[in-house]
């Protein structure tokens, strides 16, 4: 159980408790604004309490004794919180204009019972704070401190409030009051009572977010206070009371009472008003009844005169004044017997004396009551004679046939609401006759009108509601054929929108078996033919069936199908077509069929041709690779023998140019495969040109074996064993060795890259090869390989060609001229110098090698140069790549 006690022992009930409060409500002007913190308190309270009810009116104000000095916003608070209307305010600049709206504000709070002491309209324009908060505090007291006098006596809630200025100081009771009525909103537990600042800002955030009571205090204010501000406190605290309290019962009770009152006080007044009026007039009529009847002729012509024109006073001045009341009278009576019924109160009933006059009343009232109710029956039937006469729904749709069937029944409806009208109208013409009422033929005339027409409309009523219903029946079963010739229509339509796109599509075959697959399906479509006929009399025998209900019932079909915008006219178009497209088709597949037969047959020619020229090149290739592999006799045999084979290979040309042209055939018949062969035209170009470029190389490489031989000095044993390890180690016979392969036959020659014999003289025959190999342990170092590589295969493709191995293994095994000869012997010509002259060149060389060698030497530029001095050294160099020439 939540304890709502605070830390004060003292009673708000005890003696000195109501003496302190006392002595604070007495006197306003002698502690108001003497403590600054209090006049704080106040200025913030009134001020957010002020803004609380003008934001109600989408305004508010920021200075409260400057925001109301012109009376505008002074006048617009109380109309606010009073709901009450106050004169228009002046909307003047000048101190008149505020003055007097002040002094209307002020007015209208005088007016509610308040009594204003020492505050007038003058201190409230001058901003005088004093009297402006003074007036404010007036205001709260008035319309919204019913709730003070609780808030200082007694305790709604649970928490035990003691002296009022103190009790509210440490924030528990702020949180209790909330707790009390809203306690989700408060976890009164966790509250402590040491931390009085943190419990007034928790109540004051809770209060404005969820309860809707802006922030008028400041939690500081409050707790460094030693006297907290009363008003500023009740102020704030009378806010939760207003919105706590809801509705008051009381109050709801109070009301209730005083409405029943007030509805009984006005029924009195009318009552009084009606027994007066009715007084009056009927005294009149008795007093105008019998002269009126005074027949007595005037003895002379101006007493007949007078007479005459007493009765024309009495038509034009006396008597329509009386007319007015009697009608008044009239109303006056249905009023008060209306608000007598509304209110359950029993009907009025006159005194017997009026009840003549109320009965003659009563006959004129009916009779007028039947000529209202009988002209508003005869403006309500003007014209419906014709509209239930009219065949709209001849030539109206299915939804148009419902449309006119719901309004009918609207009608019929509105007919049966008439009928009460009608029965009214009747009893009162009874009423009327019974009554003895004068005009009673005319009435009975007009009502007997009125009876007959009515029969007559729901005569028509009824037939026009079968007419209608007899229609729909009809439309609907026309709409049940329409909608079964659209979903029957529709995929009809498709079908042969497909057909003819499909009949009228291109089609592109590459072979005989494609253009039979297409001929196979098309004759599989005309197949289907006579059942789509079929299909298309079906559907436009529903459409004629549609036409057949039509015109057996009369009924004028507007418009087409609603489900579809397919017509039978142009099924029938699209069906007139589909059988011009199908011989058109035939024709055409037909043509295809003998040209692909044409194409097959070139196929065919082709692939004859490919089939024996393919492994003739090959088989070729294959001899020519033998032959330079075996090397059967000398290389001068080898070569005679290739070039005969040569001569045998280009009188094979006929062969290729007569596939040529047959190619050449197909190509213009745009055929692009052939399953007859696996031989394309370009793979035997390619083929042939590759023999002609194999023998011709292969040729060229036994004459550069030839040159080489002469001029190396390379024995026909040397050749061959150079031939047969390199084909030794060729282990795929593709004519060249891989780098490993290579390296391999090198060392099986017995090369050796770290001899000094080798090294310093270059040359080295087989034998010495074998006897390296044998006594180096077959090494071969990777750097001295790459440099290898890089001479033999240049262009880094990782093979070494026959012509490469022999050119590398002549160069190593033979005598061969170096950059350091060719320098001495230069040096032998230049006597011995570091450099020769062009005389010196032209007389120990030819010319021709003379001049050569003069236009490329550089001038020498060595401390011992005479002029055109040629520098030989670099132009040795040069010839052996070593350095630029």
């Amino acid at each position: 159980m939540v304890d709502y006690h605070a830390a004060n022992n003292q009673s708000l009930y005890s003696a000195g408790g109501q003496q302190i409060y006392m002595e604070q409500e007495n006197d306003w002007d002698r502690d108001l604004l003497l403590d600054p913190a209090w006049e704080k308190q106040q200025r913030k309270t009134f001020t957010a309490w002020c803004n609380s009810h003008l934001r109600k009116a989408g305004t508010q104000i920021d200075n409260i004794e400057e925001d109301f000095r012109d009376g505008l916003k002074l006048m617009l608070l109380l109309e606010v919180i009073s709901g009450e209307r106050l004169p228009k305010p002046e909307r003047g600049k000048m101190r008149v204009h505020k003055i007097n709206n002040v002094n209307k504000a002020l007015d209208f709070i005088a007016s509610k019972g308040v009594k204003l002491v020492s505050i007038g309209a003058e201190e409230i324009v001058d901003g005088n704070a004093k009297m402006t908060l003074g007036m404010i505090w007036t205001i709260i007291l008035r319309f919204q401190s019913s709730f003070t006098e609780r808030t200082k006596s007694t305790c709604f809630f649970s928490h035990t409030v003691f002296l009022f200025l103190h009790s509210w100081k440490d924030g528990l009771a702020f949180n209790a009051l909330i707790h009390r009525h809203r306690p989700e909103l408060i976890d009164y537990d966790k509250l402590r009572k040491d931390d009085p600042v943190t419990n007034l800002n928790n109540a004051f955030e809770v209060a404005e977010r969820y309860l809707d009571i802006p922030k008028m205090l400041d939690a500081e204010d409050i707790v460094n206070t030693a006297r907290p501000d009363e008003k500023a406190i009740m102020t704030y605290v009378s806010s939760f009371y207003h919105a706590f309290s809801g509705a008051q019962k009381a109050e709801t009770a109070a009301n209730r009472i005083c409405k029943v009152l007030a509805v009984n006080q006005e029924n009195e007044h009318l009552m009084e008003d009606y027994e007066k009026l009715a007084s009056d007039l009927l005294e009149w009529i008795r007093r105008t009844i019998p002269w009126l009847e005074n027949r007595a002729p005037e003895k002379t012509m101006t007493e007949m005169q007078q007479k005459l024109e007493d009765f024309g006073d009495y038509r034009r001045v006396h008597k329509p004044p009386k007319v007015q009341e009697k009608c008044q009278l009239e109303i006056n009576f249905n009023t008060l017997q209306t608000k007598l019924r509304l209110s359950n109160r029993p009907a009025f009933m006159p005194s017997e004396g009026r009840m003549v006059f109320f009965a003659l009343s009563l006959l004129d009232h009916l009779a007028e009551k039947f000529r209202q109710k009988a002209a508003i029956h005869e403006s309500w039937t003007d014209g419906k004679e014709a509209m239930l006469t009219q065949k709209d729904y001849e030539t109206a749709s299915l939804s148009e046939i419902k449309a006119l069937l719901k309004k009918h029944e609207a009608f019929e409806s509105d007919l049966a609401a008439h009928q009460d009208r009608v029965e009214q109208i009747a009893a009162i013409a009874q009423e009327l006759n019974e009554l003895d009422y004068y005009d009673s033929p005319s009435v009975n005339a007009r009502c007997q009108k009125i009876c007959e027409q009515w029969d007559a409309l729901g005569s028509l009523t009824q037939s026009r509601r079968e007419s209608l219903e007899r229609t729909e029946k009809q439309l609907e079963s026309i709409d049940e054929l329409y909608l079964e010739y659209a979903k029957r229509a529709a995929p009809f339509n498709n079908w042969m929108e497909g057909a003819m796109e499909a009949l009228q599509d291109m089609f592109i075959v590459h072979n005989i078996e494609e253009i039979q697959g297409l001929i196979t399906a098309h004759d599989q479509f005309k197949s289907t033919l006579p059942e789509a006929n079929k299909e298309r009399e079906a559907i436009q025998a529903i459409q004629a069936e549609v036409q057949k209900i039509a015109q057996y019932n009369g009924i004028k079909l507007v418009g087409n199908n609603p489900y579809t915008t397919i017509t039978p006219q142009s099924i029938d178009k699209k069906w007139e077509k589909v059988q011009q497209l199908v011989p058109q088709r035939d024709q055409a597949l037909q043509e295809e069929l003998a040209r692909q037969q044409s194409n097959d047959h070139l196929r065919r020619q082709f692939a004859n041709q490919a089939n024996m020229i393919g492994p003739w090149i090959q088989n070729k290739m294959e001899e020519i690779g033998r032959i330079s592999i075996e090397m059967n006799g000398t290389l001068e045999d080898q070569l005679t023998h290739l070039r005969q084979y040569e001569q045998s290979i280009i009188e094979y040309k006929p062969n290729i140019d007569q596939l040529e042209g047959d190619h050449q055939l197909i190509q213009e018949a745009l055929i692009f495969d052939n399953k007859y062969t696996a031989y394309t035209m370009e793979h035997l170009r390619v083929g042939w040109e590759q023999l002609l470029t194999t023998i011709a190389r292969t040729i060229n490489e036994i004459e550069n074996q030839i040159l080489t031989r002469d001029a190396k000095g390379i024995s026909q044993e040397q050749l061959h064993e150079y031939r047969t390890s390199f084909n030794h180690f060729d282990k795929d016979h593709s004519g060249v060795l891989q780098a490993e392969e290579f390296k391999a036959c090198l060392i099986s020659l017995g090369y050796d890259v770290e001899n000094d014999k080798q090294k310093r003289t270059g040359i080295m025959d087989s034998d010495d090869f074998r006897a390296l190999l044998i006594s180096t342990g077959n090494s071969l170092g990777d750097a001295e390989f790459g440099r290898i590589m890089g001479i033999v295969d240049p262009n880094n493709s990782g093979a070494v060609t026959f012509q490469a191995f022999i050119d590398f293994m002549s160069r190593e095994t033979t005598d061969t001229d170096t950059a350091d000869q060719v320098i001495a012997s230069f040096k032998i010509l230049a006597g011995d110098k570091n450099y020769i002259t062009a005389e010196e060149l032209r007389r120990e060389l030819p010319p021709d090698q003379a001049e050569y060698c003069i236009a490329r030497m550089a001038p020498y530029t060595g401390p011992d140069a005479v002029p055109c001095a040629l520098d030989y050294m670099s132009f040795s160099t040069a010839l052996y790549g070593e350095s630029d020439l």
